[in-house]
């Protein structure tokens, strides 16, 4: 057996868990079920270009797709949950080729590699009977694994936003810019011009159950919404194989670009049939050592196989 396929046998025994812990829903993702589309232009100011050759970071404004998602595998989980909520960017490069920056709301991740999130999984399976999770056994994966305690404190409290466009989203993992003289560990950050806006749980009790997916197009009708792109700078030591922990807030960030929203796509089917992977790099951006982004496209893979034929 190559190692390749014994990654892609990895990949299906942990899509496998995640049906098992979230449920089987044919037709969608296993993970971030149900989203909206938008277009949108985003205008890098150059302040990266010392850093990496990459297209989209130069000085000349590219054409996005943007995917905003509710973290569940189920599609029917109402949005007034405490819960994650994803904004995958793909930017239409020059060259006719794509990149793509995914993000979720949260700073740091639950699991600092493969095996552990699949540890985490069996964890958070349901009981068949019952129909609901042993906590004890999740207290034994943090036992095992401490790295995870901070990623489940920021879960404890997320917020409830009032749009998809008042929230923050971290792309969690590190990756290196690049060019002819150095490589440079980065990540990523989306800040809303509109500012951090929550809902209490009195006031999302209220709202319909899809209502970010209502809201975003009804204030686009009003006016675009932006996100400023940031990056924080790794220096020598900082961990960057291992996404539950957070570099410290004293490293340099850079204002790198502003991305500006402004319509859903007019074919919502055609773009909730597209996989956004954060493993869709392009030159001048490369995987760094953290080995969850490589994961995730071979497990995204699996995912889109099972989906594409309503499984």
């Amino acid at each position: 057996m190559t190692a390749e396929t014994t990654e892609t046998s990895f990949a299906t025994t942990v899509v496998d868990a995640m049906e098992q812990t979230t449920g089987k829903y044919p037709g969608y993702r296993r993970a971030h079920a149900r989203g909206v589309c938008f277009q949108g232009t985003f205008t890098p100011n150059g302040e990266a270009s010392r850093l990496t050759t990459a297209a989209h970071l130069q000085t000349s404004p590219v054409p996005v797709t943007v995917r905003f998602s509710n973290s569940n595998g189920s599609p029917s989980v109402a949005d007034g949950n405490r819960a994650g909520r994803g904004m995958a960017v793909r930017f239409h490069l020059p060259d006719g080729t794509d990149t793509d920056i995914i993000s979720v709301n949260l700073p740091v991740f639950i699991a600092s590699s493969p095996e552990h999130f699949l540890n985490l999984l069996g964890a958070l399976q349901k009981d068949p009977v019952t129909g609901v999770a042993d906590p004890a056994k999740l207290q034994a994966y943090l036992g095992a694994n401490p790295e995870a305690i901070p990623g489940f404190g920021e879960v404890a409290q997320m917020p409830i936003p009032v749009s998809y466009g008042t929230a923050k989203y971290w792309a969690i993992h590190a990756f290196n810019f690049v060019n002819s003289a150095k490589h440079q560990a980065i990540r990523y950050r989306w800040e809303p011009d509109l500012g951090l806006q929550e809902l209490s749980e009195a006031e999302a009790a209220t709202k319909s159950a899809e209502y970010l997916t209502e809201e975003l197009p009804e204030r686009l009708a009003k006016g675009p919404v932006g996100f400023t792109l940031r990056i924080q700078l790794a220096e020598p030591g900082d961990p960057t194989n291992d996404a539950t922990k957070q570099w410290p807030a004293d490293r340099t960030e850079l204002v790198v670009g502003r991305l500006e929203i402004v319509e859903p796509v007019e074919d919502q089917a055609h773009w909730a049939a597209q996989v956004f992977d954060p493993a869709r790099i392009t030159p001048g951006v490369e995987l760094g050592d953290d080995p969850i982004p490589a994961f995730r496209s071979l497990a995204y893979a699996v995912s889109f196989g099972r989906r594409s034929h309503n499984e």
